[in-house]
């Protein structure tokens, strides 16, 4: 416990850390909350690299005591953030049971087309190689008036934050030329431009070039920062709606339509 919250203590500035302890203490949630959660009363969905703390009901977007099932997708058997995983009817949200997959979240063809109801992605899409083909395939994959809800970190406010914000362009690029995750595109802008002293677990450096060079293996490369303006153009080129985009100091919270 005292690890971690050490770990906390160096991976924020005093007002991001102020911030979210004022939120946990006074248990806020994202402004008109219901708004949110009337979409996904009662309702079947797929995870992509769950579970995650932000849709428990202590956290800001609670939504896994109000869905009727959740089903999730995990890259590998094992991961930093979930430890070891297997594939089969168990995965844990809350106080629930879902179906757990070892798959690719860009390329899910064991799961039929308008299958969900809705994608629950938090944090995740960045980790992503080709993120216009990860949104494209979760669109396949749920219903006619199905749901994407995308959190996507502000790089103002964790290891990012001296790296630019990629354009759209690239993106397309990415899509077009059908980039894997084993793309390394990114990697002298990372390895120059990380700041390690907000991610002390990557430390030292020599440990974070050789986690870099593996990350096929491991996935811990941010590929893409994002702003509003990326994200607007990303969700408008995948033929989605934009319901609700609300920004904080950490977060891009996004609700997109099919």
């Amino acid at each position: 416990m005292l690890y971690s919250f050490r770990i906390f203590l160096a991976s924020f500035s005093p007002k991001i850390i102020f911030q979210k302890l004022i939120n946990r203490v006074f248990n806020i949630k994202i402004p008109q909350i219901k708004q949110w959660q009337i979409y996904f009363q009662n309702k079947t969905g797929l995870e992509i690299g769950g579970p995650s703390a932000v849709f428990n009901p202590s956290g800001y977007l609670p939504l896994y005591h109000i869905i009727n099932g959740l089903d999730c997708v995990n890259f590998s058997n094992a991961t930093i953030w979930e430890g070891n995983l297997k594939a089969g009817n168990n995965f844990r949200y809350y106080n629930k049971t879902g179906i757990q997959y070892i798959a690719e979240g860009a390329s899910l063809p064991e799961i039929s087309a308008n299958y969900y109801d809705f994608i629950l992605s938090s944090n995740n899409l960045e980790h992503i190689a080709n993120p216009l083909a990860a949104l494209f395939e979760w669109k396949r994959i749920i219903k006619d008036k199905g749901l994407i809800l995308l959190i996507l970190p502000n790089k103002n406010s964790n290891f990012d934050h001296k790296r630019p914000y990629t354009n759209f362009n690239h993106i397309l690029d990415d899509y077009e030329s059908k980039v894997g995750e084993d793309d390394l595109t990114h990697l002298e802008e990372i390895l120059n431009l990380h700041d390690l002293k907000r991610d002390p677990q990557a430390r030292p450096y020599s440990y974070f070039k050789e986690r870099c060079l593996h990350n096929s293996i491991n996935r811990c490369i941010h590929h893409h920062v994002f702003d509003e303006t990326l994200i607007k153009k990303m969700i408008s080129y995948c033929g989605l709606e934009l319901k609700h985009l609300h920004v904080t100091d950490t977060c891009y919270y996004i609700l997109a339509l099919k």
